[in-house]
């Protein structure tokens, strides 16, 4: 089924500490996932925090689309959630959404964690938004 905005039952599952796997365009290249950790707004998009000198913001800059897949992990019934549309690169709110994000998926009370974030925290971020154009899923 497929779908132009997320349902409740999609954002109760986006809103576990999955990881999601973002593909961003890249026209005759073969797409490469990459896992991420992400966070879906109550507007419905789909947020994640990047350096703004990766090569996913330089080829977001020549084609805004992007895709992220998230999936039910193993022991859990088959499930899926696939969100696909254009993006944008915002500054604004990167580093709070990178807080946001930490404490959902490390420890932060483990030194050897804490330590690692406050790293990716001192460094320059950017937001990168997807504005679900697409939305498929799966359910066993």
């Amino acid at each position: 089924m497929s779908t132009t905005s997320l349902t409740d039952q999609d954002l109760d599952f986006l809103r576990r500490p999955l990881h999601g796997f973002l593909t961003v365009a890249e026209g005759p290249v073969p797409s490469q996932p990459r896992p991420v950790w992400f966070e879906v707004t109550d507007e419905g998009t789909i947020q994640l925090f990047t350096e703004p000198d990766a090569l996913k913001v330089r080829r977001l800059g020549r084609d805004p689309r992007a895709s992220i897949v998230v999936a039910a992990p193993v022991g859990e019934r088959e499930r899926w959630v696939s969100v696909a549309g254009r993006t944008t690169l915002e500054a604004e709110g990167a580093h709070e959404l990178a807080d946001r994000l930490a404490a959902r998926y490390w420890d932060l009370d483990d030194p050897a964690r804490a330590e690692e974030f406050a790293g990716i925290r001192a460094m320059d971020l950017l937001r990168l938004v997807i504005h679900p154009e697409r939305v498929a899923r799966y359910q066993l």
